[in-house]
């Protein structure tokens, strides 16, 4: 019996293709705009074929086409699994905010009473004073 893994679920598959420093690279060229393969591969020391497997893992994540025209082949970003990976942030980004504002009341209710213990110790003290 063979077991088949099921293709993972696309944000999955964006963040894999993310994973990769030189992938990242790619689409940040990408961002200005199309531009060959051969553009693509320039800034890296790597071999045509190492790029080209980094360019299918970005396709296979819908993160870029690429076409054909004649002896040009053309590499294009597309944005819609990033705003995915954007809108999962975003829930995250929420949670995060929610949870720092609940510290800084904690702190501000720490710092009050921390001041009023001081103010107590200071009237305290002036009293025994007298």
């Amino acid at each position: 019996m063979s077991l088949q893994h099921a293709p993972p679920d696309p944000l999955s598959a964006t963040f894999s293709a993310l994973a990769d420093p030189t992938r990242r690279a790619i689409l940040a060229r990408l961002s200005s705009g199309e531009t060959s393969v051969t553009k693509l591969a320039e800034p890296f020391d790597m071999s045509m074929p190492a790029i080209s497997k980094h360019l299918k893992v970005l396709e296979r994540a819908g993160l870029i086409t690429r076409g054909r025209e004649a002896q040009w082949r053309p590499c294009r970003l597309q944005a819609t699994p990033l705003q995915d990976v954007a809108g999962w942030i975003e829930h995250y980004r929420k949670f995060w905010e929610l949870s720092f504002d609940r510290l800084d009341d904690y702190l501000r209710e720490l710092k009050s009473k921390e001041a009023k213990k001081e103010r107590e110790r200071k009237h305290g003290s002036k009293q025994r004073k007298d």
